[in-house]
């Protein structure tokens, strides 16, 4: 226990980021609470990753059971497939209760204490915490901000949380809407619409940049295309903005070129999904009580151990982690720089490999990735002057696949010329987002292609795929 203080460590935040913090400090030796103003969890659990999960799991269901062809390809009838809209709903929120409930149990059960309440910087080693009885200071040796981040909602759009709404409430599948327009096709656009159009909803997907999927490769995004979007009722509109949204019945929405801004077109649907991307939670965290200010978009400047900067210059004791940092906005990521704060703390030198973390959407077929997209990594070859390579290889060259009758997707790996290092994988297809961890932990240990090609794989496993792809860049075979 550091002497003078209330603890060695507060966390401000109990979401996954906070919570890997928390056991890993503990595993430590230190004295640790943790202070949640809302829901223990934080978002991925109550409002991102586990509800969506369910409702994906459930909609998923019903896409197989009414998939008549491929059931009938398997050699299996089945009758109509109906569902309940409300057990759906329940199943998603019984998921989250018992996950809330184990994390909260597993930071007792350690001894954490965790605190309800609002926790914000107060000064050096200083936190200020407002719960519903009182107000009072605690102190602690180091302190870790971990405030998550809400969905943006850009400036024109009128949330009503029923006909106009985030993922927060779409969560909640308080109804099933026939006409959705949903704003955005990143990951989140593109699992709603997964789960809308199982359950029977139509789809307008509306994305602001000149083609679908910014931020994917491009090899996976067009596949995507041809596997998540044409086949199904969705219809898209690129290099268009949601300038105004109105809710209602119906819901009124002025599409305006990206470019010039003018009104191209009036929408009128029964329902509006915005789902532009996530900002920092960061306001009322104290910040200025020590120095610091966020950037522009209201992320925590930090660097790489995790130390929060002010002016350039590591303030003491003071650490963030997290969606608030704007580094990955992903849950696991939260949690990784959550143990690398705390290795940092306990005085060991560590910092997170950004480019050996995967990402997932959950669609169906899945898709995941790691690492670079082919663009990225050949901007990266000529500032430091390497050649890049890719392959690929097919799921429907996989004996499983092809067994499981679910033979659409690819696995793409890009690669260092010289050396064959591993510098991205990108995944479409049954599993992708199982299979993405190989070539996470591949890249991780900066392995090259030149020697992953001689791992054996088990037969028949969709792992072959990224085998494949292994064997296919060693020969020089581009596919």
């Amino acid at each position: 226990m550091s002497q003078g203080f209330d603890y060695d460590l507060v966390i401000v935040g109990a979401g996954v980021g906070g919570h890997g913090a928390a056991l890993h400090a503990v595993s430590c030796g230190l004295k640790t609470a943790i202070i949640e103003a809302g829901q223990m969890g934080g978002t991925c659990v109550n409002r991102g990753c586990i509800p969506s999960k369910a409702l994906l799991a459930a909609s998923g269901r019903v896409r197989e059971l009414r998939n008549a062809h491929h059931l009938k390809a398997l050699g299996i009838n089945v009758g109509s497939v109906d569902f309940d809209r409300g057990a759906i709903a329940t199943h998603a929120e019984n998921i989250v209760s018992k996950l809330r409930g184990d994390l909260t149990n597993s930071l007792k059960r350690l001894g954490v204490d965790t605190i309800q309440g609002w926790g914000k910087v107060a000064g050096p080693q200083k936190i200020a915490l407002a719960t519903d009885k009182d107000e009072k200071i605690i102190t602690a040796k180091d302190i870790i901000l971990a405030p998550g981040s809400i969905p943006w909602v850009p400036p024109g759009i009128e949330i009503d949380g029923k006909t106009v709404f985030t993922s927060d409430d779409a969560l909640k599948l308080e109804w099933l809407p026939s006409w959705v327009a949903i704003v955005g096709s990143g990951y989140i656009g593109l699992e709603f619409s997964d789960i809308y159009t199982a359950l029977g909803s139509e789809i307008t997907l509306i994305e602001a940049l000149p083609e679908l999927m910014p931020g994917f490769d491009r090899d996976i995004a067009k596949i995507a295309e041809r596997i998540l979007i044409t086949p199904r009722d969705i219809e898209t509109k690129v290099g268009v903005l949601a300038k105004k949204v109105t809710p209602g019945s119906p819901v009124v929405i002025e599409l305006a070129d990206a470019k010039t801004k003018e009104v191209v077109e009036i929408l009128e649907v029964d329902a509006c999904l915005v789902a532009t991307g996530r900002i920092p939670f960061t306001q009322n965290m104290g910040l200025e009580s020590v120095g610091v200010e966020t950037d522009k978009r209201g992320f925590i400047p930090i660097n790489d151990k995790m130390a929060v900067l002010s002016g350039g210059e590591i303030v003491p004791h003071l650490w963030a982690i997290g969606d608030a940092t704007g580094k990955m906005m992903l849950a696991h990521a939260a949690s990784a720089q959550g143990v690398v704060a705390v290795e940092n703390i306990c005085g060991r030198d560590r910092t997170p490999d950004y480019r050996s973390i995967p990402a997932a959407a959950f669609t169906h077929p899945e898709i995941s990735f790691v690492g670079m997209t082919e663009a990225a990594a050949k901007e990266l070859g000529q500032t430091e002057g390497f050649e890049v390579a890719s392959v690929k290889s097919y799921f429907k060259g996989n004996s499983k696949a092809i067994a499981e009758g679910e033979a659409e997707g690819l696995a793409k790996v890009i690669y260092r010329k010289d050396t064959g290092e591993v510098l991205g994988v990108h995944i479409i297809g049954l599993h992708a987002s199982d299979l993405i961890h190989e070539a996470s932990n591949a890249i991780a240990s900066r392995q090259s292609i030149y020697n992953l090609a001689y791992l054996v794989h088990a037969h028949p496993t969709l792992s072959e795929v990224l085998d494949e792809a292994y064997k296919r860049a060693k020969e020089g075979i581009r596919g």
